[in-house]
C-alpha cells in the first residue's frame, strides 16, 4: 500500500467547512447506493448459480462416500505401505490428524484437574495477568490510585476526529 502524503490545513471557514461537508455527504451516499447495486447484482448472481452449486455439491458428497467406502475398504491392498494413492484425476488417502488429549470415558476435564491437583504434579497451568479491567472500574478508588501511582498506570483516552454524514432514508 502506497503513503499518502498529508497536507495540514489550516483557516478554514464555516463556509468552506460547509462545502466540504457537502462534499462528502455526497460522496458517503453515492458509496452507499454503489455498495446497494453491486449487493443486488451479487445476490441475482448467487441466485441465478444457486442450483448448479447445489447440485454440484451433491455429486460431490457421493463421489466421496464412494471414494471413501473403496478406500476403506481396500485399505490393506492400497493403504499398507502409503497413506495416500495417485489416480488418474487425483489422489485419495488417509490423513492423521494432530495428537489430542481425551477425558477417559466417565471423566470430565474438570475431574481430572482435581485428580492432578491431588498427584502435585506440574501438568496444571497457572496464569497471571495484570487485572486491567479490575483497575479500570475501580481507579476512582484511592487505595487503586496509590497502586497505579506505586506502579507506574496511566488511565489514557484517545480523542479522534469523526465526520457522520445524515442519510436520508
Amino acid at each position: 500500500m502506497a503513503r499518502k502524503k498529508k497536507t495540514i490545513i489550516s483557516g478554514i471557514t464555516r463556509e468552506e467547512m460547509e462545502e466540504a461537508m457537502h462534499v462528502y455527504a455526497v460522496a458517503d451516499a453515492k458509496q452507499r447506493a454503489l455498495t446497494a447495486e453491486m449487493d443486488g447484482k451479487l445476490s441475482a448472481i448467487r441466485e441465478k448459480y444457486a442450483t448448479q452449486f447445489a447440485d454440484l455439491d451433491t455429486e460431490k458428497e457421493e463421489a466421496f462416500e464412494r471414494l471413501q467406502a473403496f478406500a476403506t475398504e481396500n485399505r490393506d491392498e492400497h493403504f499398507s505401505k502409503r497413506k495416500s494413492m495417485e489416480t488418474t484425476h487425483g489422489t485419495i488417502g488417509f490423513r492423521i490428524g494432530n495428537p489430542q488429549l481425551k477425558p477417559g470415558k466417565g471423566m470430565t476435564w474438570a475431574g481430572i484437574l482435581e485428580l492432578l491437583k491431588l498427584q502435585g504434579t506440574a501438568y496444571i497451568r497457572t496464569v497471571e495477568e495484570v487485572a486491567k479491567d479490575k483497575l479500570l472500574a475501580e481507579r476512582e478508588l484511592e487505595e487503586c490510585q496509590e497502586v497505579m501511582e506505586a506502579c507506574h498506570i496511566t488511565v489514557v483516552q484517545k480523542e479522534t476526529f469523526y465526520v457522520e454524514p445524515k442519510t436520508e432514508g
